[in-house]
């Protein structure tokens, strides 16, 4: 006989599942990286899209540099780019040469100075009379348009990433990150869609010479009904800006309503009712109508009585009307949106209240506003002169932090008002707009830049329209200048309130703000060194924690 064996057969041992998703094993979260690492149609279109322009270039320089001879002949419209193009490698080769020259034309005394600045200023003058406008009208606007779409993508791939990078794993949940990234996802999808459309809206514009159409229809309506000639052009004007105003307002609504009721709502920071939100609407096209129309009133007045030197006079009207609005706005206009109390007697108003005292702030109100009647965002602000400052805390900041969290908040925006940061940015702003107009008082009296554009007329106000146009990439490099001075400035108050005693507090308080308000934590490089005007929370993090920067004292 044989002896029995034993048939039970045996078991696999169990393999430990690599999570699916991210970088760790919680598979409670495993459905929301899926959606994050999910590509729609939209990122098809976009690699499409993508694809197909660089099949575009490359077919372009490659015809370009076969047929160049015969080019010109078969299309003379582009003969000038042709020109261009075929400029470029003798112009590369000649840099050193160009070099010496602009090296031996520098000036030596203030009258050679003089003499180049007249120049200069002769050549542009040529330049103004010979530019083709509308063509350089749709370049500039295209080429930005690219530019700021192609960091829209480079954003957008990083939010499609579902693994917290190393520096911040230690702090932030797996799911307040791929939350975050959920939201910044659906925001991208509607800022890519908006801005095409907003794109083809300008070029159509622009091309089809609507703007000169708006105006003269403004310009015959007004005179019917008011017998108004056209020599009231300030009044048409005024008009023109209203009708421009409501009809933006209709072509930016179904966006605004989207993201209100469908983005927001979905991550759960909308509070707002459709009323509420038409009441707002409301409101602020009323405000707009009866604060803006008598400001552009003035401004004209200015540019007709003043003549060529318009620009000094109409940078001195509009610094008193920043400054002006800076005064009204917390305190006329923001009230008709938000309900403004003093901040309960408590912990809270007592740490604030000794912390203001013990850097000799002039605080003479603090008050919470009920910011979650339409959002849950959160934030806290100082403002006002001289010796009547006032604090405000938003009701959802009170509600998302520590009271030692709020103080170092509150820390951090004093250090603001300590180290002068919003005159700073309130002389920049100036200095801004002082280059704008006197940049636009050189175009103003061009005449080729009006007719260019279908225009028969010259009025002042369609001149700006068409300037700020032209101004797009000096907008765009001086918008950039003005970033990274308030990341600057972040950096500055970060390490004020840390020198107060807040450093830990301040930290804390940062990270929970980037996830209740499902701030990207991961941004391009590119796109948050071209976009944002406050520093990344990991950048800010590694400042406050570096104990050489801004040690405790007393």
């Amino acid at each position: 006989m044989t002896e029995a064996t034993d048939q039970t057969p045996t078991r696999p041992k169990p393999v430990a599942a690599a999570p699916k998703f991210g970088d760790d094993s919680d598979s409670t979260v495993d459905a929301q990286a899926a959606v994050v690492m999910r590509k729609g149609l939209l990122d098809d279109v976009i690699d499409g899209i993508q694809m197909g322009l660089m099949a575009i270039v490359l077919i372009g320089l490659i015809v370009v540099a076969v047929f160049s001879d015969s080019l010109p002949v078969l299309y003379p419209a582009l003969k000038p780019l042709y020109a261009f193009i075929g400029s470029i490698p003798s112009n590369l080769t000649r840099l050193p040469e160009y070099a010496m020259m602009v090296k031996e034309k520098m000036p030596t005394s203030a009258d050679e100075a003089l003499l180049l600045i007249t120049a200069l200023s002769h050549w542009f003058d040529q330049l103004l009379s010979s530019l083709p406008y509308k063509e350089c009208v749709l370049v500039f606007s295209w080429a930005i348009y690219l530019w700021e779409a192609k960091l829209d993508i480079r954003q957008r791939d990083r939010l499609h990433e579902v693994r917290r990078p190393a520096a911040i794993a230690s702090f932030i949940p797996r799911q307040a990150y791929l939350d975050a990234n959920a939201y910044g996802l659906d925001k991208s999808s509607l800022s890519l869609v908006k801005n095409a459309i907003t794109q083809i809206q300008t070029t159509v514009i622009i091309l089809y010479d609507l703007i000169p159409w708006l105006w003269y229809t403004v310009v015959d309506a007004v005179e019917d009904y008011t017998g108004y000639s056209p020599e009231y052009e300030i009044t048409h004007s005024v008009v023109y800006f209203i009708v421009v105003m409501l009809i933006t307002t209709v072509l930016s609504l179904p966006f605004d309503l989207y993201s209100t009721f469908v983005v927001e709502k979905k991550h759960g920071f909308n509070k707002q009712t459709i009323g509420l939100y038409v009441t707002d609407t409301i409101k602020t096209l009323l405000l707009t109508a009866f604060l803006g129309g008598p400001i552009i009133a003035a401004f004209l007045w200015v540019i007709i009585k003043t003549g060529s030197q318009f620009y000094f006079y109409a940078w001195a009207l509009m610094a008193a009307v920043q400054l002006l609005a800076i005064v009204i706005f917390p305190t006329f206009i923001q009230p008709l949106f938000n309900k403004f109390e003093p901040l309960p007697e408590g912990e809270l108003r007592n740490e604030i209240e000794a912390l203001a005292s013990r850097l000799n702030f002039p605080l003479k109100k603090l008050y919470v506003i009920d910011g979650s009647k339409r959002s849950g965002h959160s934030n806290a602000y100082v403002f006002g002169f001289f010796k009547s400052k006032r604090i405000v805390i938003y009701d959802t900041l009170i509600n998302q932090c520590t009271t030692e969290e709020i103080v170092a908040i509150v820390g951090h925006e004093l250090g603001h008002w300590k180290k002068n940061h919003v005159v700073r940015m309130l002389a920049a702003a100036q200095i801004q707009t002082f280059l704008i107009f006197y940049v636009f008082s050189r175009f103003a009296g061009e005449r080729r830049m009006y007719t260019s554009f279908g225009m028969d007329t010259m009025p002042a106000f369609i001149g700006l329209i068409f300037f700020q146009y032209l101004y797009q990439p000096l907008d765009s490099l001086l918008s950039f200048a003005t970033s990274v001075l308030s990341r600057a400035h972040e950096f500055d108050a970060d390490a004020f309130s840390k020198k107060l005693g807040y450093g830990k507090p301040l930290a804390s308080g940062l990270i929970k703000l980037q996830i209740e308000n499902k701030s990207i934590m991961n941004p391009d490089p590119l796109y948050s060194a071209y976009h944002y005007s406050h520093p990344p929370l990991v950048e800010r993090l590694n400042a406050i924690n570096d104990p050489d920067v801004a040690p405790k004292t007393e």
